[in-house]
Formats: structure tokens, sequence, C-alpha cells
């Protein structure tokens, strides 16, 4: 059955994909899809491109194994769309056209801001799609029994195949697909949980207590260890991270006007708080009292068959049995493959069209040979993610998206917020907080338990806390702050006079 599901959304997606093909003539086309989305439906199609392998498949493993503190991973969210609906949605719209780069620039020198947008969007999205990666080849290795290797190949070739053929609406139908998809399956999932237990609350999670441990944290904090710092600094990372996330940003230009970019982000947010209230009440506290210590779902060494990724998805094999769990294991790949397809148009787009089209040629391109361009660029973007995939098996996907979303809160978030409300930046100012937080979140991540441990195998950090974004988001804004006050060249005085015209525009 798991088999049929995955063909029948392999062969769905892709014939989407090339009727998406035939409507896409035109640059705007293929990045934006010209504009023309509905705003209920970008709104379906931004939340399914946010619920990537780690709401379903990662968020259930940290409640599997840490407990309480998941919450920190579903509350993000609501303070993510909150900052997108009420101080970003509606400039976005005025001012976008393909990438939240040509927002800076309305006001700041484009050359320098384009080629740091490039380098900010390329790390960030070519970690949140290895992290994708890692999560659907762990899946389709325990649906089919074959390598994690060729999984991975599998995926990157769909992701490729859905970007260079279909572009923005090809993508734009496959995350609104995957959006009621995963609705639909986290609700079914949930009552099959709760129906496992007459739909008695009380007795689901008196199991989970008990097979959750004594420590209680199953219902209170401490699961993963943190201090207050460090669960702060993981807390700004994924809000401040998911704000400032290109491939969610750029999906504000697909719509006509301000009103449906701001209904995009509404209805976005009320599917997304939908499921995450599902996820942390009902199927991770229902994996726990099912799923934990069953003979059934570990290997010949106690651990968790897949590793602790697939909890939810042998979950759904305990409530509904091997038909729902492939209906589930299904709704999981076809999750990856909307988000992949959003990330890797992000990146093709920061390739092409900011660096390529407005750097390197000066705006002076044919359309035709920017999207062949853009399609070649997908190829290659296919190979790292594949490497990069391998390179990080096993880790778990929830707590690499919070080290990749450090990268955005670190550098595109503060690019963005301070060109759109303060005056006083400046090229410079933003050209070295940019850096400084891209350094430093990368830097203190690689120097960290994350990296320097369990993936480069040394036996302690360099740098202690596991989460870098309080550090690196905090001299990201202060660089910018005092570069720009020092600065008082004439370039700085236009950056600043530009931030007028642009508000009065």
């Amino acid at each position: 059955m798991g088999i049929f599901l995955f063909f029948v959304i392999i062969i769905g997606t892709i014939g989407l994909t090339y009727v998406a093909s035939k409507k896409t003539s035109s640059a705007a086309d293929f990045f934006v899809a010209d504009g023309k989305i509905g705003g209920v439906s970008n709104g379906f199609a931004i939340a399914g491109d946010f619920m990537s392998a780690a709401t379903l498949l990662g968020i259930t493993a940290i409640l599997f194994g840490a407990g309480y503190d998941a919450v920190i991973y579903l509350g993000a969210p609501l303070g993510a769309f909150s900052i997108l609906i009420f101080l970003m949605s509606d400039k976005l719209k005025a001012l976008g056209k393909f990438s939240f780069t040509d927002i800076i620039c309305t006001r700041l020198q484009p050359k320098p801001i384009r080629l740091l947008a490039v380098v900010t969007t390329l790390s960030f999205s070519l970690m949140y799609l290895m992290v994708q990666i890692v999560g659907a080849g762990a899946l389709i290795e325990v649906l089919f029994g074959i390598s994690y290797l060729w999984s991975v190949v599998i995926v990157t070739s769909l992701m490729v195949i859905y970007v260079a053929v279909g572009g923005m609406l090809a993508t734009t139908w496959v995350q609104i697909t995957k959006a009621i998809l995963l609705l639909l399956g986290v609700t079914a999932l949930s009552l099959l949980t709760l129906g496992s237990f007459d739909f008695d609350f009380s007795a689901m999670y008196t199991q989970a207590h008990a097979n959750h441990g004594s420590d209680g944290l199953l219902t209170k904090g401490g699961g993963l260890g943190l201090s207050t710092l460090s669960a702060l600094s993981l807390g700004i990372g994924l809000c401040l991270g998911l704000a400032g996330s290109p491939h969610l940003l750029m999906r504000f230009f697909t719509v006509k006007d301000q009103a449906s970019a701001r209904m995009s982000a509404g209805v976005a947010l009320a599917a997304i708080a939908y499921v995450n209230v599902l996820i942390f009440f009902v199927i991770g506290v229902g994996a726990v009292a099912l799923v934990k210590g069953n003979p059934a779902y570990l290997d010949g060494a106690g651990a968790i068959i897949g590793g602790s990724n697939m909890v939810s998805v042998h979950l759904a094999d305990a409530v509904g049995g091997e038909v729902f769990f492939g209906i589930i294991a299904a709704i999981a790949f076809a999750t990856i493959l909307a988000v992949v397809a959003g990330l890797m148009l992000a990146s093709v787009t920061a390739l092409t069209h900011d660096l390529y089209t407005n750097v390197l040629m000066k705006g002076e391109i044919n359309q035709q040979k920017q999207i062949n361009l853009s399609k070649w660029a997908a190829v290659g973007l296919g190979v790292i993610v594949a490497l990069l995939g391998i390179a990080f098996e096993r880790q778990n996907i929830a707590y690499l998206v919070s080290l990749t979303l450090a990268i955005g809160a670190s550098t595109n978030f503060p690019l963005l917020i301070l060109s759109m409300y303060w005056k006083g930046l400046t090229t410079r100012g933003a050209v070295a907080g940019g850096i400084v937080g891209l350094i430093g979140a990368i830097g203190l991540m690689v120097l960290g338990p994350a990296v320097w441990v369990d993936v480069l195998g040394n036996e302690a950090a360099i740098f202690p806390e596991a989460y870098p974004a309080l550090y690196s988001v905090t001299a990201a804004f202060l660089t910018m702050f005092v570069v720009s006050n020092l600065d008082q060249s004439q370039e700085a005085l236009e950056d600043r006079h530009k931030f007028e015209l642009m508000n009065t525009a």
C-alpha cells in the first residue's frame, strides 16, 4: 500500500509540474507565477511550504525523547507569522518583485546587497534542503528497505524536476496539495490515536507518562537540558529565522495585492496552528504511549527502527495498520517534496535573478535565457544538497532546522526589518552586519555540539551552547546599528534619502 501511494504522489506531482510548465513562459511566471495566485490558495501554499519534515517527523521525535520542551518548536511559528502579518506582508507585496532582496535594494546600493543576499540565501536554503533530504532518506529507507544513499538520490531528483520544469506555479500546486493532505492526515492520525484509548485523554496521558519515565518531563520543561539562555536562543532563532526565510518571503510576491498578502499569512497561520496543536497534544503523546518501548518498532539494539524521526510513522502503523502506515508515510513524503521545491526555487532565484541577472548582467538578459540558466542551477544545487544529506544522515531534523533558522534570523531578518523600518540603515552597515551575522551563526554552529561533536567526532564542543541565534542575531543588529551610525559618506546620505522616498511611494 505504501509503495502504491508513493507512486500516486510522485506521478501526480510530476503531472502537475508538466501542466504548469505549459503555463510558464516568462521570468515572472517562473519565479512568482506572475502574481496570479489567490490569497487563500497562497495561504495553503505558504502552510505547505512551511510545514516541513521537522513538523510531523522531527517535532514528534523531540516530544518522544525530551517531552514538553518541544513546545518551543511549536510556539515559534505563532511569533513568526505575527511578525509577517503585522510588520512585513504589506511592505513585501508593495515593494518586492521576485525576492526579498528587491525590497532592500529599493533603498540601499543594489550590487553589494544582492551579493550578500545570494550568500545568505544559499547558506540558509542549502542547509534547510539538507534537513529535508535527511528526513526523506530515512522515510524511504524504512518504507521500501532501500539504502539511504539511493533514497537521497530519488528525492533530490524529484526536487530538481519540480523546479526546473514547472517553476513557481508547479511548486505552488504541489505545496497546496501537500498542505491539504497533511491537514487531513494529522486529523485522521489524531482521531485514530484517541480512538485507541476510547477517546479518553486521561488514559492516553497516563500511559504516556508511564512510558516516558518518572521524571515527569512530558508535562514540564527540562527534557532538552537547556539553560534559560539556550532556550531563549532557540526560540529567537526559530521565530526570527522563520520570519526571514527566503522561501516563505517570496510567496508574498505571488499574489496580486496587499490584502491578498495579509490573507495569505492569516490562512497559513491558522493551518499551521491547527497541525501544531494536534502534534503537541495528541500525536506526540500518543507516540510515547503506543510506540515507546514497543518491541514491534525496535531494532536488535533496542533503538527505534529508522531512528527517532520515524516515530510518527510508526504511530500510524500502531493505530491504523499497514494501510494507514503507508498513507502517513506518503503524506510525510509529500510534505518533504513541497518544502524542498520551495527552498530550491528560492536558491535558484538568488543565483539567477539576484546574482546573474542583476549583478553580472546589470538587468540586461533575455528572459528565456534566464529561465534556462535557472534550470541548470537547479541541477547543480541538487547535487550539492544530495552530498550534504548523506553527510548528515541520522541527525534529528527538528534540531538541524533550528540551526538552519539561526542563519535566517542572523542575516535575512535584520537586513529586511531594518531596511523597512529604520531610516539610519546604510549599505555599509547592512553588509557588515550581514557578514557578522552569517559568520557568527555558521561559526558557532560548527564549533557547537551539533557539528563539532556529532558530525566531526570531537570529544567536546568549543562553543558549549547548542543554539547560536541569541548571540549571532545580537551581533548582527549591533553591527548594523554601529556601522550605519558611523557611516557619514555620500552613499550613506543617499541611502537615508531613499528610505524617505520608499515610504512615500
